[in-house]
């Protein structure tokens, strides 16, 4: 019996697959492709928009105004849903897939899931070279295209239409799977996008996603459970895999039961509200004084979702040379980093496993008193650092005290690079769990705004809080990528943007700085500039009433309360903008590995480098 087909352009029929993939969010049936947004050029507009217009009430497509930020608003979708449902960012040929590459980075180092879509060049080569082609002399399959490799976990080019049989559903399992999860590009060439081609009628059946969890070995959970049996101060850090999947609750309950403090990494921030009794703050260059205190005693550490990135060790100076550590982690390529005993499997499921072989086990007593005590005391720095003053110009802590203050248990935050990721890490007081998104893994500029568009939008569906993305940044990321103001603008999406006002690329600056380098190139003061007498000062609440949204500037931290509690009641988009102080900073006591010149003529930059040997002295031998 003949197989039944139905005839469909190669494009038509990647689309309806698009639409017929599903996944479960809270028990609720849901679209596993949420929905599309899309800049349409020659490579594209002819094919597959005509594809996508035909389904745009069952998938649909949002005009992105770059692609970059397009791609960037797709990976705040995802972390919103935590990686449950996905979004795809498509663009024709040439700058605009260029433009993504960017974002595909963010996606891959967060462990995120997108589904990049291109245009190409021609399969049959005959109109070569075709207007955006960059041409490789040596070796004509090379288009910009091939630029994705390095930067996404599933990879292909469709040259003949019946290719995405067996391409799509590969790169749709990459990005669920939890070892692997990662953006996938799929490059359309443009002739192949056109080509019909009978398709057996099942590749469109609707088929039902469920997230894989791997199950831990038993002896190395064995193992597990004796090392960490023997330890007299044993300590957790969770990281981002412990929200991805879904273990807050189980982490919580396991650390509490077991007498275990948790402190957690900058994306395993909001696994746990802010004042859980297990709590004990965030790890690392950006994290508390408790936290890094308890890291540093601790002689076995857990480490639960995370890749144990430099931030988070301190550049491996935030522990003892003589501690152990566990790693549970559901990619083996994380769990055997820096000689840990890696327990290969899910978090939740993970640790219910441990959980039974550690049988009646529990920490030293007094464990979670004295961490305790330690988080009050840096609940007290963080408090004296948020109090108002008489300052002129308030710092990054106090316009987060207020902004804190202010938001919603369900409201979430957003941040990425400059000075915001370590001011929110410390300072953010997260009230529910999973409202804390701070992109911190590729530190990219420009993801903030593109986020909150992204983000808005999963709050709407099943496993959204419901609440209202909060985006902070400053001066220097707004003005690298703002475009999303007038995209959430012109969709009617609601998120607040509070833009701090520092004059520059403020701690960059102080890195700078603190290295030995004088100031140079980073706050506009330091910028050379043909008229120093007449500087250019954006005026960021007209600029962000030019793309539709309403905007106030505070004048003071009283300002900032109110101008926030009306952009409560707004809709759409409101962008608050406050003078900021580049030079006051929360404290912290963990060291950073960059590189400082062997030679210099500056004796503050000779000095720096003799402390940065220091901190190299104290790194633990990691693989």
């Amino acid at each position: 019996m003949t197989a039944k087909t139905v005839r469909l352009t190669m494009a038509q029929a990647l689309v309806r697959y698009l639409c017929n993939q599903f996944t479960e969010i809270d028990g609720t049936r849901v679209p596993l492709f949420a929905g599309v947004f899309g800049i349409f050029g020659h490579g594209n507009v002819s094919c597959l928009s005509e594809a996508l217009e035909q389904v745009q009430d069952q998938l649909p497509t949002w005009r992105g105004q770059n692609e970059q930020s397009m791609a960037l608003a797709a990976i705040g979708f995802a972390k919103a849903k935590r990686r449950r449902q996905i979004m795809i960012a498509a663009t024709s040929i040439g700058p605009g897939a260029a433009n993504m590459v960017t974002a595909a980075g963010t996606a891959m180092a967060n462990r995120l899931p997108v589904l990049l879509i291109a245009g190409d060049t021609f399969a049959n080569r005959l109109p070569d070279p075709v207007l955006q082609q960059v041409e490789q002399f040596g070796d004509p399959t090379i288009t910009v295209n091939d630029a994705f490799k390095p930067v996404v976990r599933y990879w292909d080019r469709i040259t003949l239409p019946e290719q995405i049989i067996t391409s799509l559903p590969q790169a749709v399992a990459t990005m669920l799977d939890p070892a692997d999860c990662g953006p996938a590009f799929i490059g359309l060439a443009q002739d192949t996008q056109e080509r019909a081609f009978d398709y057996p009628e099942v590749f469109f059946e609707p088929k039902l996603w469920r997230i894989p969890r791997s199950r831990p070995d038993r002896d190395a959970l064995a193992e597990a459970a004796a090392l960490l049996k023997s330890a007299k101060r044993p300590l957790i850090i969770s990281g981002g895999g412990v929200r991805y999947s879904l273990a807050g609750e189980a982490l919580a309950d396991f650390a509490a039961r077991r007498g275990i403090p948790v402190v957690e990494t900058i994306a395993g921030k909001g696994a746990l509200t802010h004042d859980h009794p297990v709590h004990a703050g965030p790890i690392g260059i950006v994290g508390s004084t408790s936290a890094n205190q308890l890291a540093r005693e601790a002689d076995v550490i857990l480490a639960i979702g995370t890749r144990l990135q430099d931030f988070t060790t301190g550049s491996w100076t935030a522990f003892s040379h003589e501690a152990r550590f566990i790693s549970l982690n559901a990619a083996r390529f994380d769990a055997v980093k820096h000689r840990a005993l890696s327990v290969v499997g899910d978090a939740r499921e993970g640790l219910a496993e441990l959980d039974v072989a550690l049988d009646d086990w529990r920490a030293t007593p007094g464990l979670m008193t004295y961490a305790r005590q330690l988080f009050a005391e840096w609940n007290a720095v963080l408090d004296e650092h948020q109090r108002p003053t008489n300052a002129a110009v308030p710092s990054y802590a106090q316009v987060i005290g207020v902004m804190n203050r202010v938001a919603r248990p369900n409201d979430t935050l957003i941040g990425a690079a400059g000075g915001t990721p370590g001011e929110i890490t410390k300072g953010w007081r997260v009230k529910d769990a999973n409202t804390f998104d701070c992109e911190f893994g590729f530190s990219c500029m420009g993801y903030e705004i593109a986020a909150g568009w992204g983000c808005a939008m999963a709050q709407e569906g099943p496993g959204g809080t419901g609440g209202t993305p909060i985006v902070m940044l400053g001066d220097g990321t707004y003005m690298m990528m703002n475009s999303d103001i007038y995209s959430a603008a012109l969709t009617g999406h609601k998120m607040i943007v509070v833009v701090c006002d520092n004059g520059g690329y403020a701690v960059i600056n102080r890195l700078q700085q603190a290295k030995g380098v004088p100031g140079f190139n980073n706050l506009l003061t330091d910028c050379r500039v043909k008229n120093r007498d007449n500087p250019i000062h954006v005026d960021f609440v007209k600029h962000a009433e030019a793309m539709g949204a309403q905007a106030r500037h505070a004048d003071s931290l009283a300002d900032l309360e109110e101008a926030l509690i009306w952009a409560q009641g707004n809709d759409g988009v409101t962008v608050i903008s406050i003078v900021s102080d580049a030079w006051k900073w929360v404290p912290g006591d963990a060291d950073w590995d960059v590189g400082v010149p062997e030679v210099s003529t500056f004796e503050t930059v000779r000095a720096a480098r003799a402390a940065q040997e220091k901190i190299r002295q104290a790194q633990r031998v990691g693989v």
